[in-house]
């Protein structure tokens, strides 16, 4: 988003140890083929092995150019990185099952592509992170873009922290792009490096598509990191991942009150709903204060997990 940073940096970096180190068990990385243990293969049982690029990607209905060499190694880079990461995309693929049902009717509401739910995947592995520019929740949103699109954000209330409302602040945003830039693709770009950046590099380079512009290494691989998650979230196991329904995490079965008052004590409030603090505030992130202050009287709706739902 424009004067977005990212709350997660590429696991450009980190994914060495996860592929020299912990390479996927040579009968469950695609296309896997047993090789001898033998002098050339010491590690007993672990290969690492090279993957095929799906034949057609598309990103949001939008072809990607595969048959362009760089293009092509550039997929290829990000498949490896996310591939061999095993850690960290077993715990996308869990919390993707608790998280994608709310964003995904969103994005459908909006009119936005289902595609965009991986962009929240690679801005934050669906977490409420914060940025060292402050970009803050699971689109990592700046505090002038959140005001800008309506979110209330201070001391008190933060509602980069609210799910729903940053998911409807993403696809507003998204939608802006699309209708200056002309694609889907460009909207993604420019999430990341700012429709004014990426106008500036396509007048720049006498380009039109993002695939044919020179960027920086951060805004070059944004989209072949979106990509690459949805190829594998996508087709799990085709990639190496192994679970069963019950290792996923899923949503807790909440309702929703309505509050116009203050609050004077989270703690008290949330012992008066038959819950702990602890629980209030990791259903309701957007609380960012130990009180809610509620001088205007405003609706605000709390999520309250059912009875019995942490037990």
């Amino acid at each position: 988003m424009e004067y977005v940073k990212k709350g997660l940096m590429t696991v450009g970096l980190l994914f060495v140890a996860g592929t020299l180190i912990h390479a996927v068990q040579s009968d469950a990385g695609p296309n896997a083929e047993k090789l001898p243990m033998n002098d050339n293969n010491p590690v007993s049982g672990y290969n690492v092995y090279a993957i095929d690029i799906p034949e057609n990607v598309n990103f949001a209905g939008e072809s990607v150019p595969l048959t362009d060499p760089d293009v092509r190694e550039r997929m290829d880079r990000e498949l490896l990185v996310n591939m061999y990461w095993q850690s960290n995309g077993l715990l996308m693929i869990k919390r993707a099952n608790k998280y994608f049902p709310v964003i995904e009717p969103i994005l459908k509401k909006y009119g936005v592509p289902d595609d965009f739910k991986y962009l929240a995947v690679i801005e934050s592995g669906l977490m409420n992170v914060v940025s060292p520019a402050k970009a803050t929740g699971f689109w990592q949103i700046m505090e002038g873009t959140g005001k800008q699109y309506g979110l209330e954000i201070n001391a008190n209330v933060d509602e980069r922290y609210h799910l729903e409302k940053s998911t409807e602040v993403a696809c507003k945003y998204l939608l802006d792009a699309k209708e200056r830039m002309g694609t889907w693709t460009l909207a993604a770009a420019a999430y990341n490096a700012g429709q004014a950046g990426i106008n500036r590099q396509l007048t720049r380079q006498k380009e039109k598509e993002y695939y044919d512009i020179l960027l920086g290494e951060e805004t070059g691989r944004y989209l072949f990191r979106i990509m690459a998650m949805k190829e594998i979230m996508s087709n799990p196991r085709k990639y190496g991942f192994n679970y069963e329904q019950h290792h996923l995490y899923k949503r807790i079965p909440a309702k929703k009150i309505e509050i116009d008052t203050a609050i004077t004590d989270l703690a008290d409030f949330a012992k008066s709903q038959g819950i702990n603090y602890k629980i209030l505030k990791i259903h309701n992130p957007w609380l960012r204060d130990v009180h809610l202050i509620n001088n205007s009287r405003k609706k605000y709706y709390i999520e309250i997990p059912e009875n019995g739902s942490y037990k």
